[in-house]
């Protein structure tokens, strides 16, 4: 795809200064910009690299005023970086504006989806299966039976959706993840084996959700395992039966949920943390990455190591910790000495 700069500014709601028919068909660094590229300047000390860029044009602040000759194009506009941000924004919808049924497709009985529906080739869509307006489903997708799917999702491809899970309006699922499958829960019996306990509830999506790639989230044992509105999950993480999570709840990658625990909103989880089963996380906490959380949480705290522990203390505690050599050395010492 090709813009011109009076295009973009279009867009921008900005000001050419140079050639109006300039086009470009990518984006770059400033510093890496090309003939055919697209590229911003917001942070002064980048400044130098707008009179060396190749890039065909640049997105600056109204306050830019060249002191030597450019041969870029520029695009004034009131700020840069937001500008730049809002364009990629512009460019993704544009590059993910499909529709259409390719095939080979399976679309099941009693399937109702709405308009601008795309469906990539070799996805299956299950029975009684719900899908509002326009929803993008890549290929090699699959949605299990009775699942419900809101208006203007997107599912890269590989996506799992087991049945029964319902999913809201403008939710983002990444490739690989896996939501709905078995919770883990088995009974043991005496003979030293498992007995597999029936995982018969499902996952509820709320609006404005993101899941990364290859994370999964486990149906519930009953009931259901819930991610509230606007929550946003990293790649590559865990989250098993039951597990509530509040709205606008922030988890980095390789975290681990352990069931029943329910998490407040407004949280941010670092990544690799592992967070214990049956408790509760309040609102507006903060857990730093590999902490290990073995207990409930109080609205507001911020804590880090494993077991975590009170974020304060533990800095304070590591600064004692990475001197413990010189600390036993110095008691050695006393000990001769007396």
């Amino acid at each position: 795809m090709k813009f011109t700069a009076e295009q973009i500014a279009g867009i921008l709601e900005g000001e050419v200064v140079g050639n109006p028919s300039a086009e470009v068909y990518k984006l770059a660094k400033i510093e890496e910009g090309i003939e055919g590229s697209l590229t911003f300047l917001s942070n002064p000390k980048y400044q130098n690299y707008i009179y060396s860029t190749q890039a065909t044009i640049t997105i600056v602040n109204n306050s830019f005023e060249p002191e030597q000759p450019i041969t870029t194009t520029l695009i004034k506009v009131e700020d840069a970086y937001k500008s730049f941000s809002k364009l990629l924004e512009y460019y993704n919808q544009v590059k993910l504006m499909k529709s259409g049924i390719e095939q080979p497709s399976v679309i099941s009985e009693n399937v109702i989806y709405g308009e601008n529906l795309y469906l990539g080739s070799f996805c299956y869509i299950g029975k009684n299966v719900t899908i509002g307006k326009n929803v993008k489903i890549y290929p090699n997708s699959f949605i299990g039976d009775n699942v419900t799917i809101g208006d203007d999702c997107l599912f890269f491809a590989g996506v799992r959706i087991y049945s029964e899970t319902v999913i809201g309006n403008n939710c983002t699922i990444h490739s690989g993840t896996i939501i709905g499958s078995d919770g883990f829960g088995f009974a043991p019996l005496e003979d030293g084996t498992f007995s597999k306990i029936p995982q018969i509830g499902n996952v509820i999506l709320e609006d404005n959700v993101e899941v990364g790639s290859c994370t999964t989230i486990d149906r519930a044992t009953l009931g259901s395992t819930f991610i509230r509105k606007g929550v946003k999950l990293d790649n590559q993480i865990q989250i098993a039966h039951n597990v509530d999570i509040g709205e606008n709840t922030v988890i980095a990658s390789q975290t681990g949920i352990a069931g029943s625990t329910k998490i407040g909103k407004n949280c941010m989880i670092g990544g690799q943390v592992g967070i214990v089963g049956h408790i509760t996380i309040g609102d507006g906490v903060r857990i730093q990455a590999q902490s290990g959380i073995g207990k409930s949480l109080k609205e507001g705290e911020t804590v880090q190591g494993s077991p975590a522990f009170n974020y304060g203390d533990f800095s304070k505690s590591f600064v004692h910790f990475r001197n413990f050599p010189k600390i036993v050395s110095d008691i050695d010492e006393l000990k001769k000495k007396l």
